[in-house]
């Protein structure tokens, strides 16, 4: 499994229109073959920022994704809405059953 965080640092006054912009991202994402789950979350602490976190059944899925249409057009448009530089961390896992 493969677990990305996407943390975006919007400026203030552009984030409606983020919020806007990424909604269709989120839902086709979600509908993607490979896509466990697809969430953006608001940070409680510090103003303006937001995580999506993205759950993927393997690295052939995250790859489809980067190349599928509505990624790469979000990513197209994302620089207008960013204050700072795009975080991205990338990590694989192994569920743990209980």
């Amino acid at each position: 499994m493969i677990i990305i965080h996407a943390q975006f640092q919007i400026t203030p006054n552009k984030e409606q229109a983020f919020l806007e912009e990424i909604r269709s991202l989120v839902a086709s994402s979600r509908e993607e073959e490979g896509n466990v789950s697809y969430d953006l979350m608001k940070d409680t602490e510090k103003e303006s920022v937001y995580t999506m976190v993205e759950v993927w059944k393997d690295s052939a899925a995250v790859e489809t994704h980067n190349t599928s249409k509505h990624f790469t057009s979000f990513v197209g448009r994302a620089p207008e809405y960013l204050a700072a530089p795009l975080d991205v961390k990338v990590y694989e896992a192994n569920k743990v059953e209980r």
